[in-house]
């Protein structure tokens, strides 16, 4: 238990980031289960255009803090290669 008022109120901005980020790797994680569900329909097209909409917002993850660079440069590598081989 925080004893200081300032350990008190970084326990409180902790809590407003733990959901903040909360939502945005939520966000994240739907835009990548539909890449990977037009993936697995066999629908190029849609998992091209999901894909276009994954990349940025992972990468806008990163910039929050959200995600590690490297993790989502692997994340976004391994989808693309995915959807590339589909066709």
């Amino acid at each position: 238990m925080a004893n200081t008022s300032s350990a008190k109120k970084a326990v409180r901005k902790m809590a407003r980031k733990t959901d903040v980020n909360k939502a945005r790797r939520s966000l994240v994680r739907g835009k990548i289960r539909k890449v990977e569900d037009a993936v697995a329909s066999g629908d190029k097209d849609a998992a091209k255009a999901a894909f276009k909409v994954v990349e940025p917002a992972m990468m806008r993850a990163v910039s929050k803090g959200v995600y590690h660079k490297n993790t989502a440069s692997r994340k976004v590598s391994r989808l693309n290669r995915r959807v590339k081989a589909m066709g």
